[in-house]
């Protein structure tokens, strides 16, 4: 935005900012919450303290500097409420998990180590975040958010102290992080829609229990690499032959490839989900039944029997969407769902394609808001930032669903 146009919105965001920021003790860190979200909205090259100081006509780098960096007012209640408004007016169909890099130079900031970086496209020194967005065809916006902390950085004192992680914090895989985000705006609203994730997500099958223990659906693409059995397979227990402990049961056929599933007798239908720039984006899909298996799975249904004495061999049956357009000569997506096969495939098409949502929110918040222009170097300093930038495009998320404003092109 233009600077007349954010001048003009401090008719209406100190109302947004009272009550997102309400946790807040002070209120001259409210004030500076409000400025920072302005500086933020407005136009400029970069994000960041100092440049958004010199562009406001009330900036004070100093002030903002501390408010961000050193105050230590607590991001979690901002974050909820920012949620607790965004669902009750996105209504969200799903929550969507993702993870997003942020290029870095040098080693001092905080979760920073040379990984997979998603926005150069191979191995960079880079932070990644796991964030959990709330979306539906229309709208869509982040929720919440937790810096992946590596390896590396779980037992280096003198990184952490530099950066002050909390001593709590440690080193968590990324899928467990997405769980506890899950968890957590699970206890903050009144309802978890269908949990949606690319395979990065989806192809940990003890992920995928986890959520299933909670009672969540979800819709998440697997690797075409997984095993599973027939719907149809059936375990027996073979012959005891009198030493050692009795014999599990087991299937007869060996688990095969997603892929193996998949035959010129397969029965795919033509489905449309949204319209592209293109037109509509259409494709054929099928539903199938299977019983995922491996060592996840085996070990999971035997703890969920109550050990490995009672279980009756038997893997839990799921629905697998399966994408192989007209023209490709094999399949090109697998989805694997714990929603019963008699749901429309339409419904779980457009579901599992509501991944692509997600990328009108990173486009607002890494190239309008400034989320990969931090600058400082502290845990405190980047939850500080993510959660102002969410409060940002919340509040412009907002203001677009509210048929009464105007919006600047």
């Amino acid at each position: 935005m233009k600077l007349g146009e954010v001048e003009r919105l401090r008719g209406e965001l100190p109302e947004f900012v009272a009550d997102v920021f309400g946790s807040l003790p002070r209120r001259d860190q409210r004030r500076w919450g409000e400025c920072y979200l302005r500086g933020l909205m407005l136009e400029g090259r970069r994000k960041s303290i100092q440049p958004m100081a010199e562009r406001l006509p009330d900036g004070n780098m100093q002030a903002l500097q501390q408010f961000v960096n050193q105050s230590p007012w607590e991001w979690t209640p901002v974050r909820r409420r920012v949620a607790e408004r965004l669902c009750e007016a996105i209504q969200p169909e799903v929550w969507v998990i993702d993870d997003v890099s942020f290029p870095k130079c040098g080693t001092a900031s905080v979760g920073v180590a040379r990984q997979y970086c998603w926005a150069l496209g191979k191995r960079a020194n880079c932070q990644v975040s796991v964030s959990v967005h709330a979306a539906t065809d229309a709208a869509s916006c982040p929720l919440e958010w937790e810096l992946f902390l590596p390896q590396e950085w779980a037992a280096d004192d003198k990184r952490r102290r530099a950066a002050r992680v909390p001593d709590e914090i440690g080193h968590v895989s990324k899928t467990w992080l997405a769980l506890g985000l899950l968890d957590r705006l699970a206890a903050w609203l009144p309802r978890v829609p269908v949990i949606v994730a690319d395979a990065g997500y989806g192809r940990s099958v003890s992920f995928r229990l986890a959520l299933e223990q909670r009672g969540w659906s979800y819709v998440m693409a697997v690797d075409p690499k997984e095993i599973a059995r027939p719907a149809m397979a059936e375990p027996y227990r073979p012959v005891y032959g009198g030493l050692g402990p009795p014999t599990l049961p087991r299937y007869r056929e060996a688990a095969e490839p997603l892929t193996s599933f998949v035959d010129a007798d397969t029965p795919f239908e033509e489905v449309s989900w949204r319209q592209g720039s293109k037109g509509t984006m259409a494709s054929r899909f099928a539903v199938l039944q299977v019983r995922p298996s491996g060592k996840e799975a085996c070990r999971t249904a035997q703890e969920q029997a109550g050990g490995r004495g009672r279980w009756n061999g038997a893997l839990p049956l799921r629905t697998l969407l399966v994408e192989q357009p007209a023209e490709a000569a094999g399949p090109t997506g697998f989805w694997m769902t714990n929603l019963p096969a008699t749901t429309p495939v339409a419904e779980l098409v457009r579901w599992a394609k509501m991944r692509w949502r997600i990328e009108h929110d990173y486009r607002e918040l890494k190239h309008g808001l400034g989320l990969d222009h931090f600058e400082g170097r502290t845990w405190r300093g980047w939850h500080h930032h993510v959660t102002l930038v969410t409060a940002a495009q919340a509040f412009l998320t907002l203001r677009r669903l509210d048929p009464k404003v105007e919006m600047p092109a």
